[in-house]
């Protein structure tokens, strides 16, 4: 039996407004148990990803000759930040399962093929949050010492540990979900909604909201984070305009030959499934 919600039970895809907050909803409560597990883990894995966290503070006070130091100054501050570490491993841990979800939400609006091609593009979205979040690992010391740079001199920097990991779990966050963008821009061409030609005759725009995500994300004025940001960036959207592209000549090709079946112009040239449910059959 057809599920009510699939292709062949619901050639649409539609669903009522209720129905897409209920499955919003669904979604979410997945995503988010998967998170919290990941936390649970990441509990193991706090006292090691701590002292790496720290190694830059550590380094700028016995290389550097400043000091410098992590501060807790409350009594359930280093316990917040426990907590605050936890959840931000089992973001990371649950990537997979997330990713998944966002795309799943999505794939009631895709044709069959299309799921297929939904559940690579999974596959292609986890190595790369995984690979902006070892990025954003390698720029992080150089990001704290050029922005600590600016303490006077004779100065300490006494940094609240809230402050901090909220500073280190935001730039690694931002890079992870910055080389995830790419990948939805082909979704989103995937559904039918932009065309590749489209994006490509705005890449100056291209570029310059790459520059600005990479700007907002890097910290301070260190120029050479924003590059390490920047530069992978424009490599992955331009990539994708090629990928949104190519989909596009597949697409019109396939509709072209779909029109002339069915007698119709090349510009009415509608999926199989909605043409079938208006009634039309192929030309003999």
């Amino acid at each position: 039996m057809a599920s009510k919600y699939s292709r062949k039970g619901n050639p649409e895809a539609q669903m009522a407004l209720r129905e897409h907050l209920r499955e919003f909803r669904n979604r979410l409560i997945k995503a988010a148990i998967a998170t919290v597990i990941g936390a649970v883990a990441g509990f193991f894995f706090y006292n090691p990803v701590m002292k790496a966290i720290t190694e830059p503070i550590a380094e700028i006070a016995s290389e550097h000759g400043r000091h410098a130091t992590i501060n807790f100054n409350g009594v359930a501050s280093a316990f917040d930040v426990m907590v605050q570490v936890s959840l931000a491993i089992g973001l990371v841990l649950a990537s997979p399962v997330w990713l998944y979800q966002l795309w799943a939400y999505i794939m009631p609006a895709l044709h069959k093929r299309e799921k297929l091609y939904a559940l690579s593009f999974i596959g292609v979205s986890v190595p790369l949050f995984l690979l902006g979040i070892f990025i954003a690992w390698l720029c992080m010391p150089a990001a704290v010492f050029t922005l600590t740079a600016f303490t006077p001199e004779g100065q300490s920097n006494f940094i609240e540990a809230k402050t901090y990991i909220s500073f280190v779990v935001k730039l690694i966050l931002s890079f992870g979900i910055s080389f995830v963008v790419p990948v939805a821009l082909v979704g989103v061409n995937m559904m039918g909604l932009i065309r590749g030609r489209t994006i490509l005759k705005s890449w100056r725009w291209v570029v310059v909201i790459v520059a600005l995500l990479a700007a907002m994300t890097a910290p301070g004025t260190d120029v050479m984070t924003m590059f390490y940001l920047m530069a992978p960036l424009l490599l992955l959207f331009f990539l994708a305009i090629a990928i949104c592209i190519f989909n596009d000549k597949r697409r019109d090709k396939k509709n072209a030959k779909l029109a002339e079946s069915y007698g119709m112009e090349a510009d009415q040239a509608t999926p199989a499934g909605r043409l079938k449910d208006l009634g039309l059959e192929p030309k003999d």
